[in-house]
């Protein structure tokens, strides 16, 4: 299994809830929310629902359940908790109500659907549980979705045979292969089709919440189904807990278990695998994961060489002469080694070939506060390779008051390289005064977003007081500049910032 983060992610599951609210309020009774929605979705509904009618914005006659339950009126939100209709996920919102009444009924009734279809319930609302459980008042639905799937953990099997699809004549396969009768394992079942359906399921907050459960139920963790979910899991976090429990069942030592930790996507996962060689009395391979992609792996591999008596820094350096060509990883190794005797190489790998390496070799160098020529770094901003450039950068902002910056200001040119004029850009706003206002304002219409959206706000931050400028530029030219980025300002703020320039008409 290879789960992905699937959803749009928070901020565009909340605009989805506010528009749906808008077109419910609008008179489109298909509006609401439709059953599977995220959790952001019901809540940014609801908040939107009861800051515009207390707003003064009528509600469509008859208003549907879903809007009579987000009304400001106390009275109205719990005579919608009678409808037979009422949305569960909202239900699940008012359990935490400012108003006793409404809160009171709202819980009652949970507990009644909790009772009644407990699979369905937690399956839909376990999310948005957790987002109120952080609520004044939250701790109560909480507890309950959690009392609810522990209630049958005793009886259900242990968490690795989890049930799986429905078989072909309906029922679903228990464990050992068994079927139950009606289609529900032989024991525990509901808990574990709820269990597995939020170990696989998109949001980050509830797999986190599965995961502690499934660990804590009855049962062993099995170390190498722990390894494989750690490193199938898209949440550093959650891939997190897979790891310790991995490491600390029984069989952690076995080599399936680590091979699959050590292949993991998410760098601490890989970096736990290889700490576990050693444990595992395979110190020896630490030299494989040197030239690792993640600056944690690879420390824990010079870890791991240091204790088997090899020699990692010398092995960074073969790594670099190899004559097939130094990976730009093995090179950040070398760098990250710190000796002093490696400064010359580096230097040396700055007129690689190769861009990553020439970019791994200017970071390097960089690390270790190695002087690099001004004329060598400024002839690197116009490197094809972005991260060259970006690294050139980054090595010169300590010494930008020294730059010319008409030099910088000749690879603003929107027709030029992108990573050139971002580079470029750094360095100028780095400079401040004048000069990162002249940058800013010339890319305020930039076609790149990133580097229109910093412009932009470069422009928007700056005071225009005439003596944060003086000597620099006079009135008339900062004028100009006002006036080529008006339209980011309205009335108020384009007044106030041409009186601070003395311009009266």
């Amino acid at each position: 299994m290879h789960r992905t983060e699937r959803g749009t992610g928070a901020g565009s599951d909340a605009a989805a809830g506010r528009a749906l609210a808008e077109e419910l309020l609008d008179g489109c009774a298909a509006a609401a929310p439709p059953p599977g929605a995220g959790p952001d979705v019901w809540l940014a509904f609801a908040e939107q629902v009861r800051s515009r009618t207390h707003g003064g914005r009528r509600p469509p006659v008859p208003a549907p359940p879903a809007l009579r339950l987000c009304h400001p009126s106390g009275w109205i939100r719990e005579a919608a908790l009678a409808e037979p209709d009422a949305p569960v996920e909202l239900v699940a919102v008012l359990t935490t109500d400012r108003a006793a009444p409404v809160r009171d009924r709202a819980r009652t009734l949970m507990e009644r659907t909790l009772r009644t279809r407990p699979e369905a319930t937690l399956r839909a609302v376990t999310p948005l549980a957790l987002r109120l459980g952080r609520r004044h008042r939250g701790d109560w639905i909480l507890e309950r979705f959690e009392e609810a799937l522990l209630r049958q953990a005793a009886a259900a099997p242990p968490w690795w045979h989890l049930p799986g699809p429905p078989t072909a004549s309906g029922g679903t396969a228990a464990p050992g292969g068994a079927t139950a009768p009606g289609g529900a394992t032989a024991s525990g079942g509901t808990t574990a089709h709820v269990l597995a359906g939020l170990l696989d399921g998109p949001d980050r907050q509830a797999r986190q919440f599965a995961v502690r459960l499934a660990l804590t139920g009855p049962g062993r963790a099995d170390a190498l189904e722990c390894a494989r979910q750690a490193a199938a899991e898209p949440d550093p976090a959650t891939a997190a807990l897979w790891t310790d429990a991995a490491l600390a069942a029984p069989g952690s030592e076995a080599d399936a278990v680590i091979d699959v930790l050590t292949g993991a996507r998410i760098p601490a996962v890989r970096a736990a695998g290889v700490t576990a060689l050693r444990r595992a009395g395979r110190a020896a391979e630490g030299a494989r994961y040197l030239a690792d992609g993640s600056g944690l792996v690879r420390a824990c591999a010079r870890w791991l060489v240091g204790q088997d008596g090899g020699d990692a820094h010398g092995h960074y350096r073969w790594l670099v002469r190899d004559p097939a060509g130094p990976s730009p990883y093995a090179v950040a190794g070398l760098a990250e080694c710190g000796r002093e005797e490696d400064t010359d190489l580096l230097r040396g790998l700055v007129a690689h070939p190769v861009g990553p390496v020439r970019a791994a070799a200017l970071a390097g160098l960089r690390r270790r506060e190695a002087v690099v020529e001004d004329s060598v770094l400024l002839a690197l901003l116009d490197d094809p390779a972005p991260s060259v450039a970006r690294e050139a950068s980054l090595a010169l902002l300590p010494v930008v008051r020294r730059l010319d910056p008409s030099y910088l200001a000749e690879r603003l040119d929107v027709r030029g390289p992108l990573h050139v004029r971002r580079a470029a850009f750094r360095l100028l706003r780095a400079r401040g005064g004048i000069h990162a206002l002249r940058a800013a304002v010339a890319l305020i219409d930039d076609w790149h977003p990133r580097t229109r959206a910093t412009a932009r706000a470069a422009v928007y931050a700056c005071p225009w007081h005439p003596a944060r400028f003086d000597g620099e530029a006079d009135r008339a030219e900062l004028a100009a500049l006002l006036k080529r980025s008006a339209k980011l300002f309205d009335d108020y703020g384009l007044g106030l910032r041409r009186s601070r320039l003395g311009l009266t008409s």
